[in-house]
């Protein structure tokens, strides 16, 4: 336990805190055990500018309300106080009495590094010391997670990635997905994993996108050193970890951070700009110094305590619109008279700028579903500093082309090609996320055209189509092998159709792909660069094929052909630049992936015959329903 006073507050944290400008909060705000002139015991503190007392109560004082008063500190709206004999495991929350309306309430701490298991709600007394073990993955990290890196995400629900059937269908905990969640990634190939959110929330099925504890990793699968340990694991296999993280919005839960002190402090008094109609929930208030001061210091805590190496920011789109979701006179123009949210625009800045300040190794990412310009550009551009963007429109595109007939899918040739006139607009991540298998949109394979063997070489097709794009990749639990049912938050994956037929052979492609997509540059080094793609042909709309070059900055090329009809086109003719055997590096039709076996013979030499003008030539034949990969020698 500390043994000094460096968790309490000084003047400067009050200046930055109340400046908006505080990055660290955490290490201030909240509840910290140490010793006090020689007596062990817990000092807390909370901001509550509009009470008139701030209490702490807990399982120590037998959850007395007014027991162990907290001393205001100066004008900060910050309270105070050390309770002694308080240690690390106890049950807290502060009750506040408003100076406005005779408010009283118990609430939990929004500086809580641990909470109660829900529907309990009080927070816990926990220290952060966790021995870590991810040295050479912290050194070299910058490497990994880089825009010219493979990266190559896999989205998880913690509560639902594999539950445990023969003891009551529970979840796993951290340290048991620490063993085979890491076990699972490293074998498929993918180089991060993403954390649907895993800050504490109240309601299970928010699915962690109604947050209460900013601070607070949620209780259900373990500690805050089991989560710790999750992370560790994942970096010693030389796995990326990339946390979701929600601060456009938070829920009205009582012991949450509504209403706080009586008065609206954290979100807007305007329901017009403080409720959000879709999710039924209050928006920050990001004009606020010190709500700008608790959302920054969220970021840094996740990215400082937990190693993590990407934040991806939910719900962009809802901060950036005043008018989001509202119909006219729902809303509140800025000063301009203008439907942006310029306050908001400027936390994003500012949120960007800190994380690259202080973490120049990591990345941010933003799920921005709408045209906004500059997203992933730097602020002194004009852009909002994101690393990536999400490109939403890809993934709308490519679900839509890929639900309709065959037949029919020459009239919507544009669907594959239009996004490279947009590609080098953004830094983008390509995503086939939760959101698509949830609702009733059914699973990844269930919207496929045509009969079964169909779907799943339609599915292999789309898989490999969206490798040989330009972008990083992001793919959502349960698709690597094709479960036929949709999503469900509380219940395990199909895990019994994972190692069966053509579910088996799904998984093989995907492996296969994060391999060639890891091994290859061209597939990887240029992918927020024009100069690392090449249209081929991107106009056979009759035959529903495409052609294209993946390019490195040393020379290596990567030819990929799809054919979007299940008819086999043999004799198909695809010019390339140079001479030489081309070898057949990947083809989605092979036996081992449940395909028709259909190819060319692991290669084609390249014939002086122009076509696509080009000087040289392939004449290879095309399975039903593919995409192949070709390298030159």
């Amino acid at each position: 336990m500390p043994t000094d006073n460096k968790n309490l507050l000084t003047d400067q944290d009050l200046y930055l805190f109340n400046e908006g400008n505080h990055l660290r909060l955490y290490e201030r705000l909240g509840a910290h055990p140490f010793t006090l002139d020689g007596t062990e015991g817990t000092n807390f503190a909370v901001w509550a500018p509009n009470a008139r007392e701030v209490f702490v109560m807990g399982d120590f004082n037998g959850w007395n309300k007014t027991s162990h008063p907290l001393r205001q500190h100066a004008s900060s709206g910050i309270w105070e106080g050390f309770v002694p004999g308080v240690k690390e495991g106890a049950n807290y929350k502060y009750y506040i009495a408003s100076r406005y309306k005779d408010f009283k309430a118990e609430k939990a701490d929004p500086f809580a590094f641990a909470s109660e298991t829900p529907p309990k709600t009080a927070s816990v007394v926990r220290g952060l010391d966790y021995a870590w073990h991810d040295g050479d993955w912290m050194k070299g990290r910058a490497a990994k997670n880089g825009l010219k890196s493979p990266v190559s995400i896999y989205e998880v629900h913690l509560g639902s990635w594999m539950r445990v059937p023969e003891d009551g269908d529970r979840w796993l905990t951290y340290r048991e997905l620490a063993e085979k969640l890491t076990a699972y990634v490293r074998d498929t190939g993918f180089t991060h994993v993403e954390f649907m959110p895993v800050t504490e929330h109240p309601f299970y099925g928010s699915w962690g996108y109604q947050t209460i504890g900013y601070f607070s990793p949620t209780s259900r699968y373990g500690s805050p050193q089991d989560l710790m340990f999750l992370i560790d694991s994942l970096h010693q296999a030389g796995i990326g970890v990339i946390l979701d993280w929600v601060p456009a919005h938070f829920p009205a839960d009582p012991h949450g951070l509504g209403f706080f002190d009586g008065t609206h402090l954290y979100e807007h008094a305007d329901p017009r700009q403080g409720f959000h109609p879709d999710w039924k929930s209050s928006i920050f208030n990001f004009g606020r110094n010190e709500v700008k001061s608790f959302l920054l210091s969220s970021a840094m805590f996740w990215l400082d305590k937990y190693h993590v190496d990407g934040l991806r920011v939910d719900a962009v789109a809802s901060m950036l619109y005043l008018d989001y979701s509202r119909k006219a006179g729902e809303w509140v123009p800025n000063k301009h008279g203008g439907n942006e949210n310029l306050e908001a625009i400027a936390f994003l800045k500012q949120f960007n700028q800190v994380v690259y300040q202080n973490f120049p190794d990591t990345q941010t990412y933003a799920e921005e579903s709408t045209a906004w310009p500059m997203v992933s550009r730097p602020t002194y551009l004009g852009g909002l500093g994101f690393g990536l963007k999400w490109d939403m429109g890809w993934m709308h595109d490519t679900l839509q082309y890929f639900s309709k007939d065959p037949v029919y899918r020459k009239y919507h040739h544009n669907s594959l090609t239009f996004r490279m006139l947009y590609a080098w607009g953004e830094n983008f991540t390509l995503p086939l996320s939760h959101d698509e298998t949830v609702h009733g949109k059914g699973s990844m394979l269930a919207k496929m055209a045509g009969d079964d063997w169909q779907k799943f070489a339609n599915l292999r097709l789309l898989y490999g189509a969206m490798y040989a794009q330009p972008g990083q990749k992001l793919m959502f639990m349960g698709n690597e092998f094709a479960q036929w049912g949709e999503w469900k938050h509380d219940q395990s994956l199909d895990w019994h159709q994972a190692e069966h037929g053509p579910h088996r052979g799904m998984r093989l492609w995907v492996k296969d792909l994060n391999a060639l997509y890891r091994a290859e540059p061209a597939l990887h080094e240029l992918n927020c660069s024009p100069a690392g793609f090449e249209w081929i042909d991107a106009n056979d709309s009759q035959q529903s094929v495409t052609a294209f070059l993946r390019k490195d900055s040393s020379g290596g090329m990567v030819l990929a052909v799809c054919n979007f009809t299940p008819l086999a086109r043999v004799d198909y003719r695809v010019g390339v630049p140079q001479d030489g055997f081309w070898r057949e590096r990947l083809n989605s039709d092979a036996p081992d992936y449940c395909g028709s076996g259909m190819g060319n013979f692991g290669g084609v030499q390249a014939e002086q015959l122009q076509a696509h003008g080009r000087p040289f030539s392939l004449k290879i034949t095309l399975p039903p329903l593919s995409i192949l990969f070709f390298s030159p020698e």
